[in-house]
């Protein structure tokens, strides 16, 4: 597998994104997947805000939200995030909202994309930092994704001594995304386009919004949010 950062001019609000990406994407081929910063989407979106209103904007976010040691643990369209997603760094003194709709944003870069460079299949990864339970630092995960399954069935399958596999799911949208973001990094890098080639995943022109949610009652810590989700 091949994964490409690609550095870019600075994104600044009022920039078109789709002129944006193909002034900077390689001729794109079928089995692509590209990776982009859910800020700069954000921005294209006009999903900036002054400082001020910072607060109420993470409660306006969130469905539920509890104040941290370092930030507020919000839980997003399903997905746990500190402050609701919104950011402050490479902000232009502003803070920066995650995309309304990520997955429709998705889908939408997709098929403009798709249409562009005249191909079928096509992965769009919409990446952001994110915290683990107990780890020290970041990683980025899909927080949206459109043009592939996600997530790989791997249950009744065996292993290496025989055995079939009772709950594995391989969770590979976050994972190329984690990757990607290994080398786009997180500070002025000024990378936030990542191609990546060879990643073995099954295509598919329909959304995969769902498959991501694992059944709340069944998750590893259903014991522990199931107060407060």
């Amino acid at each position: 597998m091949e994964i490409k950062p690609i550095k870019t001019k600075i994104f600044k609000p009022g920039d078109d994104l789709n002129k944006f990406l193909f002034n900077n994407l390689p001729p794109l081929k079928n089995g692509d997947i590209i990776c982009l910063s859910s800020k700069v989407a954000g921005l294209a979106e006009g999903r900036i805000y002054p400082k001020s209103a910072k607060l109420k904007l993470i409660k306006q976010e969130s469905s539920y939200i509890k104040k941290t040691a370092l930030c507020y643990f919000t839980v997003r369209q399903g997905l746990i995030c500190a402050n609701a997603g919104i950011d402050e760094s490479n902000a232009f003194d502003k803070i920066i909202l995650l995309p309304k709709h990520p997955y429709k944003t998705a889908d939408t870069l997709r098929r403009t994309l798709i249409k562009h460079y005249k191909i079928k299949n096509l992965g769009v990864i919409l990446t952001d930092s994110f915290i683990l339970p107990l780890r020290s630092g970041v990683i980025n995960i899909a927080i949206a994704y459109s043009g592939f399954y996600g997530v790989e069935n791997l249950i009744n399958k065996k292993d290496l001594c025989a055995r079939p596999l009772k709950i594995t799911l391989v969770n590979k949208a976050d994972a190329l995304a984690t990757a990607a973001g290994f080398c786009m990094g997180e500070s002025n890098n000024q990378t936030p386009l990542c191609l990546i080639r060879g990643a073995g995943v099954k295509f598919t022109a329909t959304s995969r919004a769902k498959e991501m949610r694992y059944p709340f009652k069944k998750d590893f810590y259903y014991p522990f949010l199931k107060e407060i989700i």
